[in-house]
């Protein structure tokens, strides 16, 4: 009779929830049947009961951790702190990993000493479809370097990527000011900024079932943080231009857009307080990413290498 693989040892999978308690529990069966044996942490960023028994139940488990809050993306920052391993990957409650990836990913970045976060490919739904966002992250235009493997890229889908925890604490993970919505890319800038690289690598999969629908109400949040982002990292030019379009986009009525910019402008002097602009070598890159934007009625932002997304994870 031939036992299973013993527990790789090197990776930890993070995941944030939200009220979601049959999806979670789903997420987590599959996680428990990885080959790879991962310790789980899990985030609760709601209040349900339910929640909280199914994680506790569950042996896949090794950390529940709850806020008493919501605190969005920044939950995963909490997972991280808590990880005892040197790689992380995430889930969200919708989303999972094939069997291998974790243990290719751990691979890789043992091999890539400066490999900071890898995106995987995403498969969405039954019927294994490719996010459109693969064929985006793929398509980067920038060149690749020797010493990372896949393609080097600004942006990733936060519930299918593998940081290396101490790139990913180094570079104060994701940014509170943003809460949910769009929040990769100033990551993936951060990351960048830091010497880190940031790639592509297909050959790792994770998967994504999101209830149909998702949360209601995202649409405006990608469109502020996309402001946001600008005005935290980017020069002021290119800050103010998304400002404008987010402008106009208010005065045309497009659904969310007010929204959007009434709160722009309640953060924009904490966005303001916490700018650091990107260096020189990352600007470029990040212009090289900019290309002709394309309007998306979700977010208003566009989706190239360099951040955008196209399946939503709904947690948060």
């Amino acid at each position: 009779m031939s036992s299973r693989p013993a527990p790789d040892g090197r990776i930890t999978v993070a995941v944030i929830t939200r009220d979601r308690p049959e999806s979670l529990l789903r997420t987590l069966d599959a996680l428990a049947a990885l080959p790879e044996r991962p310790p789980v942490v899990v985030v609760d960023n709601g209040r349900d009961g339910a929640t909280r028994e199914v994680v506790r139940a569950h042996p896949a488990v090794t950390r529940l951790i709850r806020p008493g809050a919501n605190t969005g993306a920044v939950g995963r920052n909490l997972a991280v702190r808590q990880a005892a391993t040197p790689y992380v990957a995430f889930s969200d409650d919708d989303s999972w990993w094939e069997p291998g990836s974790l243990r290719r990913a751990a691979d890789l970045l043992d091999a890539c000493p400066r490999l900071g976060l890898v995106a995987a490919r995403t498969l969405v739904g039954p019927d294994r479809a490719d996010d459109p966002l693969n064929a985006v992250l793929a398509a980067s235009p920038l060149p690749r370097e020797p010493d990372l493997p896949g393609r080097p890229v600004l942006g990733f889908l936060a519930c299918a990527c593998v940081a290396r925890r101490d790139a990913f604490l180094d570079a104060g993970g994701y940014h509170p000011l943003l809460f949910f919505g769009g929040e990769e890319t100033l990551l993936a800038y951060d990351l960048a900024a830091g010497g880190w690289g940031v790639t592509y690598e297909p050959s790792l999969t994770a998967r994504h079932a999101p209830e149909p629908g998702g949360r209601s109400g995202r649409g405006h949040q990608v469109r502020r943080n996309e402001v946001l982002t600008l005005v935290l990292r980017r020069p002021f030019p290119v800050a103010l231009r998304a400002g404008a379009r987010l402008t106009a986009s208010a005065v045309r009525g497009e659904p969310g857009a007010r929204r959007a910019l009434r709160e722009v402008a309640a953060r924009l002097p904490a966005a303001l307080a916490r700018r650091r602009p990107l260096p020189a070598r990352v600007e470029r890159a990040a212009r090289l990413l900019d290309g002709p934007r394309r309007s998306r009625r979700s977010g208003g932002g566009h989706e190239r290498a360099g951040g955008g997304r196209s399946t939503r994870p709904s947690t948060g």
